[in-house]
């Protein structure tokens, strides 16, 4: 019993009630009480480990080691660990799930021999320490010795009770240590000189250790300086061309606050939410006096004394303002971070710089550690295999960052494969980006039908679907598509109008809510597309055959069907599921090749043309109200089907067939979430684009104005208007300014109509009031939802439990945008790998415009390649020589005699060629002709 005041200030009595069994099995084989069928531990199993929550917190990634196995994880560590880290919870359960492991969950908090009451004034910190105990001596007087059992704790006074009630206990070291296994001390978290005596560093280092960075605000002087409005928050963004300038969006003042350099960093990563303040303003820099940071930039503090060996000062970066002044004063606020909110720490993949081996290290090597991202800062790991680790990409984790280090501290993980090794790279793009790359585990491939699957007479007789096999459907998809989720018909009626069919792939058919099958697509949330392989979402026999709407096969579809007049008005819309046989499965090309020979007029080429006259009307009409025409520099590979070496490389071309596919796709979507919306108000799934801010917008409308054009962003409307306006003298001008205009915009995010008003609902980019997601869902899960909600909006089936849990929806929402661009991301590092693979061998000169102007040089398009980066104009020796003058107005960059200027969107001849700055670093460098 107990009592809790509630938010409205009443204090209400409690009653918990908590039930107490004898029949909880130890997991144990060896013991003769329990039943041995549910043994999760080893039957030779000489040492059985008990960890605590500190231990499993900080030292996952040992626990992930198969060399440490027979651990009993105690349910209330379990519950300790989720409270405080979801991330590490849902590594642990994965680690009690996997059949190959030897991990046990023990419900200590129900066994009546291992519950412990709270006790007068024990904190709760100390209940759960004393409750650990308790199960570990209830271990070893159940199990009676026939195996050790061994509470690993770090905790001293936890240990030192336990030796006093007769537990044997250790900490991780020094169990590690009796493994006679150097390569796990590595991965030990080492705990920071914060959390050591500070006499002892004193003692180790004496007169070297100096204070680098100020201390970081407790977070009550954080909250109470964001009331006040003295900080602001956000999330830092790290510029990828320069990791020592960083901006993060402040909604307080309503502009981006920019960071520069890594003493006002103060130890924040990229992606970290922080409280920022202000610098006076003049400390302000000019935008126009950053520089894009070369590779061995690696400090740029050069007032700073080392602060010990291995701090010792790097080459440094000098920041030249207009003209030579250093300080000139603009409109871009400038300030520092004063303390980390939520930290965003995770594994980074990379290589070693070794480091002078200290005296007396006993093998231990010190080396730093580079990340692949080079917005991230150099880690300093210790290593006992550091020979073996210099030529391989491996992966480390952040320990900690005190004051006293230039760098964090970290630990090495795994490595990952050679240096250089495309499948190794490869892996390291998926590392990166979170992406989940296993097979699908027995339990998930448990959930498909057996194959060969057809549909079957029950499928035909159902009530709920139609038989749509009678209709000319087709699909028309990039050339070797075999996840083929859409297809489409399009029918003369007698009354002169059409009727039009979009086609979706019946994935819900087979994925049903709750099923592991359904859990491991929410969780991958999307499929991932790199140059050479695709990630899938779902099992390759959905979706390459079972769902995939292929040529000549009966199928499962979700449909839309529509009565369109010839103008493409929409006279009637109606939803079913339904079996298809889809008549082609065309490539855009094969569709495109058909729609322009004249001389074919079957049946299907007569469909296509009708649908893309439509399609045409319906784009204009979309375009009237609003809708954007961007463009994105995609690139297309052709690979070498043995080696999967790119042979080619070139810009992705868009055909009248492809715009057609998107039409419809485009108005489906509307109509589902117009379908959906109308039934569950607070419940659907939607996609808005936000109306990016004016401050987004500042550098394209700089660029525009450079070159003598005027951009209205006023609204959608008037910015689609003003970017078919802005012609230059050549055709690709054009397309330059749509993708320039494309970097500008928000990104589209997935959200539940409850959680917004409906003004917030509109997607900008498509001048939409309402949309969502519907015709993919082979390869995207906010689809499958949508599917959910448009079955049960026709009473087809009962909506899931999920719909009623708002937290659980949002949750779901989040994971969906964070799995969606960490997909675009993969995918553009994909590109980015292959772009270095076809240049290793092939030095090039091409054609390149300037997008973006900066100090020491600019930052160039390559339209042939779709490629982007640095241009140095002021050699290394040189750097912030004055010579060059930035002009911000005319976004442009000369030389202080006038003898040559460079301006915004000007076309330079360039120099590609892949360099090694530094071993295992290889780079593109472009170099200007």
């Amino acid at each position: 019993t107990f009592v809790k005041k509630t938010r409205g200030g009443k204090v209400n009595k409690q009653v918990r009630e908590h039930y107490l069994r004898d029949d909880i099995y130890c997991g144990a084989p060896i013991c003769k009480v329990c039943d041995s069928s549910a043994a999760r531990l080893s039957p030779s199993a000489s040492t059985i480990l008990i960890v605590d929550t500190n231990v499993v917190l900080n030292q996952i990634d040992l626990l992930e080691n198969s060399a440490i196995d027979d651990v009993v994880m105690l349910s209330i560590v379990l519950d300790e660990v989720k409270n405080k880290n979801m991330s590490v919870y849902n590594r642990v359960r994965a680690l009690c799930s996997n059949s190959l492991r030897r991990f046990f969950v023990f419900a200590n908090e129900h066994h009546k021999d291992t519950f412990v009451k709270e006790m007068n004034k024990e904190s709760k910190n100390d209940r759960n320490d004393r409750a650990i105990r308790v199960a570990a001596q209830w271990y070893q007087s159940h199990l009676g010795g026939a195996a050790q059992v061994l509470l690993i704790t770090n905790d001293r006074e936890n240990k030192r009770k336990a030796i006093e009630e007769g537990i044997s206990a250790e900490t991780i070291e020094s169990y590690v240590k009796s493994l006679v296994r150097p390569d796990l001390l590595d991965l030990l978290v080492q705990p920071s000189s914060e959390d050591v005596d500070m006499q002892e560093v004193e003692d180790l280092r004496p007169s070297k250790r100096k204070v680098i960075y100020t201390e970081h605000k407790p977070m009550s002087e954080i909250t109470s300086g964001l009331h006040r409005g003295i900080y602001h928050q956000g999330k830092l963004r790290v510029n990828r061309y320069n990791p020592f300038e960083a901006y993060i969006g402040s909604e307080s003042i309503g502009d981006e606050i920019i960071i520069y350099g890594r003493t006002n960093m103060n130890r924040a990563f990229d992606g970290d939410i922080v409280a920022v303040e202000l610098l006076p303003q003049d400390q302000w820099h000019e935008e126009k006096s950053l520089s894009i940071a070369d590779e061995e930039d690696v400090e740029e503090d050069v007032h700073l004394a080392p602060s010990s060996a291995d701090d010792a000062p790097r080459t440094a970066i000098l920041v030249q303002g207009s003209a030579g002044d250093t300080n000139a004063v603009s409109s871009r606020p400038s300030g520092r971070v004063v303390g980390i909110i939520k930290r965003n720490w995770h594994s980074y993949c990379g290589s070693l710089e070794p480091m002078p081996m200290p005296a007396g290290s006993g093998g231990t090597a010190h080396a730093l550690f580079v990340s692949k991202d080079r917005r991230i800062p150099k880690i300093r790991i210790q290593t006992r295999q550091l020979e073996n680790l210099l030529d391989k990409r491996i992966i480390v984790a952040v320990d900690s960052w005190d004051r006293l280090s230039r760098y964090p501290s970290g630990h090495y993980v795994r490595t990952i494969g050679e240096i250089g090794d495309r499948d190794t790279e490869s892996e390291v793009v998926l590392i990166e980006n979170d992406i989940n790359s296993r097979p699908f585990s027995s339990q998930v491939l448990s959930c498909l039908p057996p194959l060969p699957w057809s549909v079957s007479s029950e499928d035909l007789a159902n009530p709920i679907r139609q038989d749509l096999r009678h209709l000319c459907a087709f699909s028309v998809d990039p050339p070797g598509c075999k996840d083929i989720d859409d297809a489409l018909h399009c029918t003369s009626l007698p009354n002169g109008n059409f009727e039009v069919g979009v086609h979706i792939a019946d994935v819900t058919n087979f994925v049903h809510p709750g099923t592991p099958l359904d859990d491991e697509a929410a969780r991958r949330g999307t499929s991932v597309y790199l140059v050479e392989r695709r990630i899938d979402m779902l099992p390759k026999h959905l979706t390459e055959d079972i769902c995939s709407l292929r040529a000549d096969v009966e199928r499962l579809a979700f449909s839309v069907i529509w009565e369109m007049t010839p103008e493409a008005e929409i006279i009637s819309t109606r939803y079913t599921k339904s079996v298809i046989k889809s008549c082609a499965a065309l490539s855009y090309i094969e569709a495109q090749a058909r729609m322009d020979d004249s001389r074919l007029v079957d049946p299907l080429t007569t469909d296509l043309r009708n649908m893309n006259g439509l399609a045409k009307i319906m784009r204009l009409r979309r375009i009237d109200r609003g809708a954007l025409t961007l463009a994105s520099a995609e690139v297309k590979f052709q690979i070498d089907t043995e080696t999967h070496d790119p042979l080619d490389i070139g810009m992705y071309q868009i055909r009248e067939a492809n715009q057609m596919v998107e039409e419809f796709m485009l108005a489906a979507n509307v109509s589902v979430a117009q379908k959906i919306l109308k039934h569950f108000p607070l419940c659907s799934l939607l996609r808005r684009h936000p109306i990016p801010t004016r401050e987004m917008l500042e550098p394209l409308l700089r660029t525009a104005a450079a070159v003598g054009i005027n951009l209205d962003v006023s609204s959608s409307k008037a910015l689609a208007d003003s970017l078919d306006h802005a012609v230059g003298d050549d055709p690709y001008f054009n397309k330059l300014i749509r993708i320039l205009a494309t970097r500008c915009m928000t990104q589209a995010v997935y959200f539940y109509s409850g959680d917004l008003s409906p003004p917030e609902y509109h997607h900008y980019g498509l001048a939409s009031p309402l949309y969502t997601h519907f015709t993919s869902p082979i390869r995207r899960y906010a689809d499958v939802i949508v599917h959910q909600l448009l079955a049960a909006s026709l009473e087809i089936y009962k909506l899931p439990s999920i719909f009623q849990d708002r937290p659980q929806l949002t949750s779901v929402a989040d994971n969906l945008n964070y799995r969606h661009r960490n997909a675009q991301m993969a995918s553009r590092a994909s590109v980015e790998l292959h772009t270095l693979i076809y240049f290793r061998k092939r030095p090039t000169d091409t054609e390149a415009r300037v997008v973006k102007i900066r100090a020491n040089g600019f930052i160039v398009f390559v339209p042939k390649y779709g490629i982007e980066g640095p241009v140095y104009l002021t050699p290394r020796s040189e750097k912030g020589s004055g010579e060059w003058y930035v002009d911000e107005q005319q976004q442009k960059i000369k030389k202080m005699d006038g003898s040559v200027s460079y301006n915004v969107l000007q076309t330079v001849q360039i120099h590609m060629e892949v360099v090694e700055p530094q071993p295992n670093q290889p780079k593109l460098q472009l170099t200007l002709i």
